[in-house]
């Protein structure tokens, strides 16, 4: 692979992050109730956009997205995004029973309302959760000045009455988390200034 088509394969990936989780229509595209959209049809509305892969390279863009954005099938027929998305979609995951603690990144701007409402879904349909303070830490980052929440998702799970998920790509999924559930992770020195 040339640096010319690694470059066009990174500008095809923010643009099917965009497509499959946010915006379908904007190459003219349906996706299924699942999400799903078949890898051809797709590939087809790229190319004519003058944006032209391969499935072979479609494949590609699926395993190396640093954060597993994408889901392929097995036989290669058909995409959809891993998580995020605003456009109504059902993927299907079971509850699953999460840690103990979870943790949310964000923007210290963000505080005053988090501290007030908890954390909502926004223009998403779920909150996104991580496993790992590092994983919360990056995610903070590219919003501005990071903090870190910790989630009481044990408390919240025994109360019956929120339901965890867990998506292909290891993000937690849920559809709220209430003040009362939620701390502030103190950040040491370099990682507040990361």
């Amino acid at each position: 692979m040339t640096n010319n088509s690694k470059k066009n394969l990174q500008k095809v990936s923010r643009l099917l992050a965009k497509v499959l989780r946010h915006a379908p229509e904007e190459l003219g595209l349906t996706l299924d109730a699942n999400g799903w959209i078949a890898a051809d049809v797709l590939r087809d509305a790229l190319a004519a956009k003058g944006l032209g892969i391969t499935a072979e390279e479609l494949a590609v863009i699926v395993q190396t997205s640093d954060k597993k954005r994408f889901t392929l099938t097995d036989d290669g027929s058909r995409i959809r995004a891993a998580q995020g998305h605003s456009v109504e979609v059902d993927l299907g995951i079971p509850p699953s029973t999460p840690p103990a603690v979870l943790y949310h990144g964000t923007a210290v701007k963000n505080l005053p309302s988090i501290r007030q409402e908890g954390l909502l879904a926004g223009n998403r349909q779920q909150v996104h959760l991580s496993a790992d303070r590092e994983t919360a830490l990056r995610v903070g980052t590219r919003h501005g000045s990071p903090i870190i929440l910790t989630v009481d998702a044990r408390a919240m799970q025994e109360t019956g009455e929120i339901a965890f998920y867990q998506a292909e790509n290891g993000v937690w999924l849920t559809d709220y988390v209430a003040p009362k559930y939620l701390a502030l992770l103190q950040l040491d020195e370099q990682e507040a200034n990361e």
